[in-house]
């Protein structure tokens, strides 16, 4: 009989305190939000013209100042934005009105991105809270969501036809379930300041939360670094159906196309590197790499285990090399989930298991949480604890995603001087 032990966290004290530029001494931009962006499957890319979109995003910590980036990577068609605008939101698509600022790109209201490339607004001037809701409107003359964010679990708003970028009470025509255009809302924190990014897939994208909720695991640690007064902005570049090795399936098993995005390794540069005051990487990546072939793409793509831990150490040496700290998770169970027919079987599980094996005893992390152990059935421990199942038997519910965030070590991820 297994029993269910308190999970596992290892932390590497001299790794952690010696990785880590120190910020500078007025303050730095942090991330308090960010979504990795992705494209839409295969035919489904929304169009959008003389319409203003307005995203609701949740902060995870504070600023005086804040910039927005929107991207149009996987575009093959230019969008132009006539507008834009940011404020505190205060009930559904509404906002309070003395937070509203128009935002500019180099000095231009208006704003044209062409295909494969992103913008980043001015800064502007205007108190954002830890734990809020913001509201980013933007005026879409003409542009189609080629890259967007397919699970939000956040309900944003689209307009009647015309600019209401600048609207208090938003005329909606339709409500939308992702995040088209933007990538991430940056705030500039007074020292020391720093920003953690939650990596990999649909564990950290949140699939199988509460919509609107805000309660994925990362939303959870966020909470925590405030009560903390930690001024550390927790920012979310997970994927719903991620890699590490291989790119979105292509083939005819997959109806979703590219919309898994490219591989983690082929992404840990744009979406974790690059984010502004990066310190700290939690990396959750595996599981898709296992189950998928067989079910979504043939068996011969199925990559052996010490090709999976290539590529978990590939990661190490690209966040250490930038000078990041990094934390491993551990594969979790997904026992009797099929969401399509292959998904699961006896030998994916023990790959599951020896993958996590290395992850545990490899102290190659900087840190290791032990998800597993945290969520899995202590009486069938290839399955996860039903009062942690969302019931896919593949994602946890609201209940487990917190157990995951208040296992995550403060200390593992902020100098010890914050």
């Amino acid at each position: 009989m297994h029993r269910l032990r308190p999970p596992l966290v290892v932390c590497l004290a001299l790794g952690l305190a010696a990785r880590g530029a120190e910020a500078p001494a007025r303050g730095r931009w942090i991330g308090t939000w960010a979504a990795a962006p992705q494209p839409a499957p295969t035919g489904k890319a929304v169009r959008y013209s003389n319409q203003t979109v307005r995203l609701v995003v949740h902060t995870s910590t504070a600023g005086a100042q804040a910039r927005i980036r929107l991207s149009n990577l996987y575009g093959d068609q230019t969008v132009r934005i006539g507008a834009a605008h940011l404020a505190r939101r205060t009930s559904g698509a509404n906002v309070d009105a003395a937070s509203d600022r128009a935002l500019v790109f180099g000095g231009r209201g208006a704003v044209t991105v062409v295909p494969g490339a992103s913008v980043v607004s001015d800064p502007v001037d205007v108190d954002v809270p830890a734990l809020s809701d913001l509201a980013i409107s933007l005026l879409v003359l003409e542009g189609t969501a080629s890259t967007t964010h397919l699970l939000a679990q956040q309900t944003s708003y689209v307009s009647t036809p015309g600019d209401a970028s600048a609207a208090i009470n938003f005329p909606t025509a339709s409500r939308i379930k992702s995040w088209p255009f933007l990538t991430s809302v940056e705030v500039f924190a007074s020292s020391p300041a720093s920003t953690v990014v939650a990596f990999g897939d649909s564990i950290v994208d949140g699939d199988g939360t509460t919509a609107d909720a805000n309660t994925r695991w990362p939303d959870v640690l966020a909470a925590r670094l405030q009560r903390a007064n930690a001024k550390v902005g927790v920012v979310n570049e997970g994927l719903i159906g991620n890699r590490l090795l291989r790119d979105s399936p292509l083939g005819p098993a997959n109806p979703s196309g590219p919309a898994f995005g490219p591989s983690a390794l082929a992404r840990f540069e744009r979406d974790v590197l690059s984010q502004p005051g990066v310190e700290v990487v939690i990396v959750r990546i595996g599981v898709n790499d296992i189950a998928f072939p067989g079910a979504l793409e043939p068996e011969t793509e199925r990559p052996s285990v010490d090709q999976l831990i290539a590529g978990q150490r590939r990661l190490i040496a690209l966040a250490h090399e930038r000078g990041l700290r990094i934390i491993g998770t551990t594969v979790m169970p997904f026992e009797d989930a099929n969401p399509v027919p292959g998904f699961y079987s006896p030998e994916k599980e023990a790959a599951r298991q020896k993958l996590n094996a290395w992850v545990r005893a490899s102290h190659e992390f900087d840190a290791v949480i032990d998800f597993d152990a945290i969520v899995r059935d202590p009486d069938r421990p290839g399955r996860l604890l039903p009062k942690y199942d969302s019931g896919d038997h593949l994602h946890p519910n609201d209940a487990g995603y917190r157990a995951i965030g208040e296992a995550v070590p403060l200390d593992a991820v902020r100098s010890p001087a914050r």
